[in-house]
């Protein structure tokens, strides 16, 4: 890649923080017994190096704690690493914290003056763009009034027009899309693909990996410290979500190996309910080629296998599934009655596998409930919110799921 192509140059860059374990919590103790002070060392970057051309929109991805927002903080000289190099070419704009920079006692426009300041504009610049800054921000009814007053999706409105509207060469987002509402993130989203085709160059962490891939080139998961994986977002937020599922597969059996459930305590958190008869043991999901996951593309085939064990035998069994949104609302729902699966007995432990074809769900988390029903509905053992999939779109359409479709004009 040639230099002058080059926006963002991350080189062997690591980062640490004293963590202390004993600090005094009054200014007494801490002058009386500064020398006891203990600390560890936690290193939060272990020397991570990456390039963003120009024009090139990038999303950091990773769980909790791995370093991607300090990377951010770097970029924006918020702070500075202790070893590597950083470069930036071009006038830099960040959100990094929502209402940094403001100022609570001072209007909305004395704020968009302070912060575009802070980005490099000039009076007349400000000037020249604050009716337009006001407008995307939708909030003219409101501006003249002190900043405290405003709700948090008001300071987001009023941070990111500002942002957005300095001309920058390099615009660094973090989490910050997560506030407001979805008619005002529609707008940001389609504001970011704006800048990025007149060759802004974006960096966005986020834990929505919708909005990574509706908006980046190339994803870059930043894993304990170091570069785990990069390339097109869909490709490696897949492999986070698959290896993120892995680990709460491996704590979830890790807390059952710990402590046992009893049916009363499962009853009691409102979850399962039968007589008993049989009991879903686990459940679990894979994609056709057998691999273990429970991230899927739209379009993909699920396969679910549910173990079972039986204490009384169960004459005329009926297994059921239902798929629900986070909201609790039902997206699908059958068993084997309704596809008239000939009558059987279950009287001994055993596993039923579910094929779903082609799934169309939109991007985004859902729960499913697995059931084993007696005759017409009588419950044996119902589960809900055994098991949960997501599913991945770069796509903006919206729903629950996608109905294939053409457009045809008659001119």
């Amino acid at each position: 890649m040639a230099e002058n192509e080059i926006a963002i140059e991350v080189r062997d860059v690591t980062k640490s923080f004293k963590v202390y374990l004993d600090k005094g919590a009054q200014l007494k103790e801490r002058l009386l017994f500064r020398k006891r002070s203990k600390y560890e060392e936690r290193k939060v970057l272990r020397g991570i190096s990456f390039d963003v051309k120009k024009g090139e929109a990038i999303g950091l991805i990773g769980h909790n704690g791995c370093g991607k927002s300090t990377t951010l903080k770097l970029l924006t000289r918020i702070m500075y690493p202790d070893s590597g190099t950083i470069k930036l070419k071009g006038r830099v704009s960040s959100l990094i914290e929502l209402g940094a920079g403001f100022h609570p006692d001072m209007s909305g426009r004395e704020n968009i003056y302070t912060n575009a300041a802070i980005f490099g504009l000039t009076k007349k610049e400000i000037d020249a763009r604050l009716d337009d800054i006001i407008e995307f921000s939708e909030l003219a009814d409101f501006i003249d009034n002190p900043v405290r007053t405003y709700s948090s999706g008001m300071y987001m409105r009023l941070a990111f027009s500002v942002a957005i509207n300095v001309d920058a060469d390099i615009l660094l987002i973090d989490e910050i899309l997560a506030v407001g509402d979805a008619n005002f993130q529609a707008k940001c989203f389609n504001k970011l693909r704006e800048i990025k085709a007149q060759g802004t160059t974006i960096v966005i962490v986020s834990h929505s990996l919708g909005q990574i891939e509706q908006i980046c080139d190339r994803s870059i998961w930043i894993h304990e410290g170091l570069i785990k994986a990069e390339g097109p977002p869909k490709e490696i937020d897949l492999e986070y979500l698959d290896y993120m599922s892995r680990k709460r597969q491996e704590l979830m059996k890790a807390a059952e190996a710990g402590s046992e459930k009893t049916e009363t305590s499962e009853n009691e958190q409102g979850k399962r309910w039968g007589s008993g008869q049989a009991r879903i043991k686990r459940v679990r999901s894979f994609s056709v080629d057998g691999t273990e996951q429970s991230a899927f593309r739209i379009g993909e085939d699920i396969k679910l296998v549910v173990d079972y064990t039986v204490k009384k035998p169960v004459d005329d069994a009926v297994f059921g599934i239902g798929v629900f949104d986070l909201n609790g609302i039902q997206c699908y729902g059958t068993n084997t009655r309704i596809d008239k699966v000939p009558d059987f007995v279950i009287d001994k432990d055993g596993t039923v596998e579910i094929v779903l074809k082609k799934v169309m769900l939109l991007g985004g988390t859902y729960n499913l409930d697995i059931a084993i029903e007696q005759g017409e509905g009588i419950p044996v053992d119902y589960y809900r919110q055994a098991h949960k999939i997501e599913m991945i779109s770069a796509e903006g359409d919206a729903g629950v799921f996608r109905i294939e479709h053409t457009w045809d004009f008659q001119r």
